[in-house]
């Protein structure tokens, strides 16, 4: 049922319907991949995407008219994100019992290398080079063919891989070779646990994949307000700090979760931080976050952020000194919150997400972005929210449209869901379908129902002859004015 700051906002809709109403423009974008590769892996990432990509015989799909192959979700260039956008959307409809295109399911099929790993995308008939194969495209990828399922020998073929790459530390880089990375051994991590491997039996030289997460969350070592989360990568000469999207990412994995995201049983106890009390020996102050404390502390890190930048997490871009939402590493908090038992602290920062999140899946330079729209459909149902209705977005037809037809599809959710909604007039605290059709409706009806008011109105007051004593039109004005809208009235522009 509307709210009466929802009616509030309905009727300023309609008085906005003679006018222009700016509606907030969010800008930030998904990136290819979850990580932030270094000076070196960054150098293999841009070597990747020019040279030769990777594979022997390629079963990818023609191109389309727009230049992106047929079987592919997106218009936008894929050249950095082809595997991984693809990946998600396979993974966010199939759990939406979306059965997709087999041009589709092909497809990914076909960028996947000899010797089990993919790129982030090789064009068609193109060889594959090692150099050009990542963790990240990889580990999605191996989550995308275990959702759908009967493809073993692929996944097997990757995990092998995956292994095989693995840093003596027990870390992942981006690209075979370079440094482990928070991101990329998180993301690793996921896959490896989708296709039921253990972390711990994981490992080189003793160090498994849980060791190698762990190098890089910050413990008790490091200041109050940076212990539990999680850096990027050390380096050399410069201070470990704390880094938005690693530890966003980094909690699925540490909570030994992976997409798509099921409820699990829910914890009552808000996170609980690092305990840090002095009772440690120096070694252990100095030594790596507890594998059984390593979910919680980042939990912890990552509820504190929220709070504090109004339920969404901020990022700087770099060159620049300001602070903007970051879409992505919000959503990715959500689904590492919920995979960790604390879904009731992730569903003020998916409230959020609904309320102002549409942009950056639907408004890109390319149109729809698949790998926001996915991961906006995994979060909402993580958060036990209808991604048919997301804060007045069908992001399921959104992203079905964003690639080939599917072979079959259930019938879509709420019929008030729009696939444009006015993202300024949204509030984010109520999930229930309040779209921009149905706003404008509602204005109108306003707008006609105070023409009529007061018109009888003045019929009401209106002289029964010129020669007859009656009230002046100085009364007639200050009874057709009516009250003026209080600040309750007006809707929230950014929650």
């Amino acid at each position: 049922m509307p709210t009466a700051a929802r009616l509030g906002a309905a009727a300023l809709a309609g008085a906005l319907l003679a006018g222009a109403a700016a509606v907030p423009a969010l800008a930030d974008t998904a990136a290819p991949s979850p990580s932030a590769p270094s000076a070196s892996s960054s150098a293999a990432s841009s070597s990747a995407a020019t040279s030769t990509a990777t594979s022997g015989s390629s079963s990818a799909s023609p191109s389309s008219t727009s230049g992106v192959p047929a079987g592919l979700y997106g218009k936008g260039d894929p050249q950095y994100d082809g595997v991984w956008r693809q990946s998600l959307a396979l993974i966010a409809l199939q759990q939406e019992q979306v059965e997709p295109a087999e041009a589709a399911v092909q497809w990914l099929l076909g960028q996947q290398c000899e010797d089990g790993g993919w790129p982030s995308y090789r064009a068609e008939g193109t060889p594959c080079t090692p150099a050009t194969e990542d963790t990240n495209a990889t580990s999605m990828a191996v989550q995308a063919l275990t959702a759908l399922g009967g493809h073993q020998q692929p996944v097997t073929r990757a995990t092998d891989w995956l292994r095989a790459h693995q840093n003596p530390d027990g870390s992942w880089a981006y690209n075979p070779g370079a440094p482990g990375d928070a991101n990329s051994t998180a993301v690793v991590l996921n896959g490896l646990l989708a296709a039921g491997l253990d972390p711990a039996q994981v490992a080189v030289g003793g160090r498994s994949g849980w060791d190698g997460l762990a190098s890089f969350q910050l413990g008790c070592a490091t200041a109050a307000d940076q212990r539990g989360a999680f850096l990027y990568q050390p380096a050399a000469g410069v201070p470990a700090a704390a880094d938005t999207i690693a530890s966003a990412q980094a909690l699925l994995a540490a909570a030994g979760g992976h997409l798509p995201v099921t409820t699990t049983d829910r914890k009552d106890a808000p996170p609980k931080a690092l305990a840090c009390d002095g009772g440690q020996t120096a070694d252990q102050a100095a030594g790596p976050v507890a594998r059984a404390d390593s979910a919680e502390a980042d939990a912890a890190w990552l509820t504190a952020r929220l709070a504090a930048d109004g339920q969404r997490l901020l990022a700087k871009t770099p060159g620049s000194d300001t602070a903007t939402p970051a879409y992505d590493s919000t959503a990715w908090t959500v689904l590492g919150l919920v995979a960790a038992g604390h879904s009731a602290e992730a569903a003020s920062a998916a409230d959020w997400l609904a309320g102002n999140a549409f942009p950056w899946a639907a408004q890109g330079p390319d149109g729809t972005n698949p790998a926001a729209t996915a991961t906006l459909v995994l979060t909402a149902r993580a958060a036990k929210l209808d991604p048919y209705n997301f804060g007045g977005a069908n992001l399921v037809q959104l992203l079905v449209d964003s690639g080939p037809k599917p072979k079959s599809a259930p019938a879509a959710g709420d019929p008030q869901a729009t696939r444009a909604p006015g993202s300024a007039i949204t509030e984010p605290d109520e999930n229930s379908g309040f779209s921009a059709g149905w706003l404008i409706g509602v204005g109108l009806l306003v707008g006609v129902g105070a023409g009529l008011l007061l018109s009888l109105n003045r019929r009401r007051h209106k002289p029964t002859s010129p020669d007859s004593p009656g009230t002046s039109g100085a009364s007639d004005a200050s009874d057709a004015s009516g009250t003026s809208g209080t600040s309750d009235d007006r809707p929230e522009q950014d929650r």
